[in-house]
């Protein structure tokens, strides 16, 4: 629609919200999307009142696809124009946990943002799709996240039949965490951010980059990596903090005060 923001953005309680906000197509991925996606995901990485990121869509969709008539990338009338791997870059190695909340279908291109997404909460009825085959072409840029979830047992066989499958059989694949009934998916997501606001902050940031590198380390290079990284965080005011709280029976000082 003319004058429709492509993408909408909200911080509510310790929680920034983007919403894929073109629901005529299902919130397919226009080069305007994605720009304005990226641009968000930046605001919410430097805004100090949000804790981590939940991504949805608008309307009954959570995202269709790559829009083949203006698809990501495409610079028109001399605008600005990223490239979609650099939105699923900055998901997956910036420093707040990115929580997917797929209300609805996710195919294609859109699976792209459940792979690179740390937490995944989907609504049973939502279905999902690796639809590229269908029209001759192949998931290209997604597989570079969603295998690293999917791994090639179960990528192979999706990718070669683009077959539909639902919320529980995301979370069997290992694409989702859970798959709950579409009035409880708001609640459940709700549970994610609680517990991440009760945690430290900067273990929080810490962890996400622990799981994504130690696996790329050799047994040996591993124990050394992370016994460093252990001493580090236990000698840091974070965790005197923390473990300062749990001896004297109270909420840290990130939860008492909203403190991020």
């Amino acid at each position: 629609m003319a004058g429709q923001n492509a993408t909408l953005y909200e911080v509510r309680d310790g929680a920034a919200w983007i919403t894929l906000n073109r629901p005529e197509v299902r919130n397919a991925l226009s080069s305007e999307l994605v720009t304005e996606l990226y641009d968000h995901l930046g605001e919410a990485e430097s805004d100090d009142s949000a804790r981590c990121i939940v991504l949805t869509g608008a309307g009954k969709g959570f995202c269709s696809g790559a829009d083949l008539k203006n698809p990501p990338g495409m610079v028109r009338d001399g605008g600005r124009a990223v490239p979609y791997p650099e939105v699923l870059t900055r998901i997956w190695e910036g420093s707040k946990p990115v929580i997917a909340a797929i209300n609805g279908p996710a195919f294609a291109g859109g699976l792209g943002l459940v792979g690179a997404s740390d937490i995944v909460i989907t609504s049973d009825k939502a279905q999902f799709s690796f639809s590229e085959v269908k029209i001759g072409v192949i998931p290209a840029v997604i597989s570079v996240v969603c295998l690293r979830k999917l791994g090639a047992h179960h990528g192979m066989r999706l990718f070669l039949t683009g077959e539909r499958f639902d919320g529980p059989q995301a979370v069997a694949y290992g694409l989702a965490h859970k798959a709950v009934p579409p009035e409880e998916l708001a609640a459940a997501v709700q549970e994610e951010i609680e517990a991440i606001r009760k945690a430290g902050p900067n273990a929080v940031a810490e962890c996400k980059k622990l799981v994504r590198q130690v696996p790329e380390h050799s047994l040996h290079e591993g124990f050394e990596l992370t016994g460093k990284w252990s001493a580090r965080l236990f000698a840091s005011d974070e965790a005197a903090e923390g473990m300062a709280a749990f001896r004297e029976k109270r909420d840290p000082r990130w939860v008492s005060e909203g403190k991020v």
